[in-house]
C-alpha cells in the first residue's frame, strides 16, 4: 500500500508539470492531445463497470502513463519547470 502512496506522489508532481507543460509557449504539438486522451482514458466507463479492473488503472497505469507522457517533453519545458519550483520554495 506504501508503493501506492509513493507512486502517487510522484503523479502529483506530474501533474503539476503537466498543467505547467499545457501553459508553456514552446509546448509540443502532441501534447494537447494526449493529455485529452489520458484525460478520458481516466473517466472511461469501464471503470464503472468493472470496479477491480478501474482500481487497476487509476493506481498504477494512469501514474505510469503520465509519467512516460512527461518523459517525452522538451528538456527546457522541464528546466524551466524545475527552476521554477525551486525559485518557489
Amino acid at each position: 500500500m506504501i508503493r501506492f502512496f509513493r507512486l502517487w506522489r510522484v503523479a502529483r508532481q506530474d501533474l503539476r508539470l503537466l498543467w505547467y507543460a499545457l501553459r508553456h509557449p514552446g509546448r509540443p504539438v502532441w501534447l494537447w492531445p494526449a493529455a485529452l486522451v489520458l484525460t478520458a482514458y481516466a473517466i472511461d466507463p469501464l471503470n464503472l463497470a468493472v470496479p477491480a479492473l478501474g482500481l487497476i488503472d487509476d493506481f498504477v497505469l494512469l501514474p505510469l502513463a503520465l509519467h512516460w507522457m512527461l518523459k517525452l517533453l522538451p528538456l527546457d519545458i522541464r528546466v524551466a519547470y524545475a527552476r521554477r519550483s525551486l525559485v518557489r520554495s
